[in-house]
């Protein structure tokens, strides 16, 4: 076909002058001279097939994200459920020593009247009826009989410390009494009182024991 074209040129030529007058007007009336049309900018070719590996991968990596984050509240739960079954356990055991042992109980519920009192009388100013209610020394027997109960009912090491943090305390306590130190006094009773209250938290006994 372009042999055919290239072989006959009069098929380029006009017929007439008055079409070569009419084709010059109309080149005229042409934007000749402007700049060749810019392509538009198409984006770039995406296949089908890469669109689809690409959507395959997005759709792993969210089941992948939500398997994980499954897994961690799995485990969360399962912790938690674990601690449950352990503090319910020792609930149960602490319940079981006390419905043994009366005794435990009496010297616990000695220690909450006699904090009271000794609470009372700093609170009014009166060592002396403090120390009173105290004793003479950090190792009467109330507090040896309530030492005893708190080892024994004492199983973590928070528990523990809380012991010897109300032991240390109520020491400091004779000690303010016996010196007549009202401020003195007052901080320790407060810390000894705290320490008191912390343990019976910790192991469950705040239902248990009258005036907490």
């Amino acid at each position: 076909m372009a042999a055919s074209f290239l072989s006959n040129p009069t098929t380029f030529l006009p017929s007439s002058s008055s079409s070569l007058t009419s084709q010059k007007h109309t080149v005229k009336g042409t934007s000749v001279c402007k700049p060749v049309c810019r392509l538009p900018n198409y984006p770039p070719h995406i296949s089908k097939r890469s669109l689809s590996i690409n959507l395959s991968s997005l759709f792993l990596l969210s089941l992948t994200g939500n398997a994980n984050a499954a897994i961690l509240e799995a485990d969360d739960d399962l912790e938690l459920l674990e601690k449950v079954k352990q503090d319910r356990k020792k609930r149960i055991e602490i319940q079981t020593v006390l419905n043994s042992s009366n005794k435990d109980k009496e010297y616990l519920q000695d220690v909450i009247y006699k904090l009271s009192k000794v609470g009372q009388a700093i609170e009014n100013n009166d060592l002396p009826s403090a120390g009173s209610i105290l004793g003479q020394t950090p190792d009467v027997d109330w507090l040896k009989k309530a030492n005893a109960a708190l080892l024994q009912l004492s199983s973590s090491p928070e528990e523990k410390a809380e012991v010897d943090t109300f032991n240390s305390s109520l020491t400091s306590l004779y000690s303010s009494v016996t010196k007549n130190d009202i401020e003195g006094s007052k901080l320790a009773f407060v810390d000894s009182a705290s320490a008191f209250e912390k343990w019976t938290t910790l192991t469950g006994l705040t239902g248990q024991l009258k005036g907490l």
